[in-house]
């Protein structure tokens, strides 16, 4: 086990453990973003750059800081080692930097674009953004292709984060995409004459930090604010069949993947779950999702409407105590 200290706060683990996952055990705003990797996803992260820590000491036997700002997803902790995330300027200046070159190429297109509310890079640039755009070259720009008949590639928007060529890479044994290219001219494509088609490609929609791809059976049907997610599951002999279903009344909009509090999916499902039982019959419901405060789904407020209720309920409960003989209405199936 190592000690490690991440802006003032101590935190054991076990050694080989990366700082990153050493301040998630901490958790909060000093955790670092992430953009490229991913938990489950083997040999991810080094690539985007915006977890960017500064290591102000090694450890206790070589307690020198290390020369330059480290990417925390690829770097183990050692015992004694003091790092410092959101409490060094220096570190958010990097991040701030990083930022800008990533959003060099991308398209100002959130208002039509489908992961609008639930996107990665748009959380970081409201966090570490500038206000404009210092360059002043044309932006590259692809056009829009399907890859497959149920997965659209927007090309234009994508980071290179290389999450989609790993999760097939490590889900099925048929990855027909990659990084074609070098330089400024790589993009992520399929082979030439080749579709994605597997049973768990549609895993490669809920991995993508960006709009680049989406899901072709949801796409500008609405917005993720405007839907209800609700925790449901089936039996199911290819997945776990546990997910997450995007409704909109009685009508399912999307199917996706369960997702921990850091954008991961904790159980990847196939496409048959995810894209051909759209009917509430074909799930057993468990209650409303929970959705974190600072996301834009949040405004949703159906997981209020229920607090209401028992509010509602309280109040009644109370009336008929004092004598109005009021029958108290039954409890509703709260989420915790």
């Amino acid at each position: 086990m190592a000690k490690v200290t991440i802006d003032g706060i101590e935190v054991e683990v076990p050694d080989g453990t990366t700082i990153l996952n050493a301040a998630r055990k901490i958790g909060g705003e000093l955790v670092p973003p992430a953009m490229c990797y991913y938990t489950s996803l083997k040999d991810s992260g080094g690539k985007c750059r915006v977890c960017l820590v500064k290591v102000a000491q090694g450890s206790t036997k070589d307690p020198r800081p290390m020369p330059k700002l480290v990417a925390s997803c690829r770097t183990p902790v050692m015992d004694g080692m003091v790092v410092q995330s959101k409490s060094s300027a220096e570190v958010l200046e990097a991040r701030k930097a990083v930022v800008e070159f990533l959003l060099i190429n991308h398209p100002l297109d959130c208002p039509i674009c489908d992961q609008a509310g639930e996107c990665d890079l748009q959380n970081l640039a409201y966090e570490h953004g500038a206000a404009a755009t210092r360059y002043e070259e044309d932006r590259r720009t692809f056009e829009k292709i399907d890859i497959g008949d149920k997965i659209k590639l927007h090309m234009t928007r994508c980071i290179l984060c290389y999450r989609c060529t790993f999760v097939a890479d490590q889900l099925t044994n048929d990855r027909v995409h990659g990084v074609l290219s070098r330089g400024d001219k790589s993009e992520i494509s399929t082979y030439i004459h080749k579709a994605v088609d597997n049973d768990f490609s549609g895993n490669m929609i809920d991995v993508c930090p960006v709009g680049a791809l989406t899901d072709k059976t949801f796409r500008f049907k609405s917005r993720v604010w405007f839907t209800n997610p609700v925790d449901a599951h089936r039996n199911c002999t290819k997945c776990s069949g546990k997910v997450i279903l995007w409704k909109k009344g009685d009508d399912i909009l999307r199917v996706s993947a369960r997702k921990d509090k850091y954008g991961e999916v904790t159980e990847y499902i196939c496409n048959e779950c995810r894209f051909e039982h759209k009917t509430v019959s074909d799930w057993t419901t468990e209650g409303p999702r929970h959705v974190e405060h600072n996301s834009v789904i949040s405004q949703n407020h159906y997981e209020r409407t229920d607090l209401l209720k028992l509010k509602k309920e309280i109040e009644r409960q109370i009336e008929f105590e004092k004598g109005a003989h009021l029958p108290p209405e039954p409890s509703p199936k709260l989420h915790e």
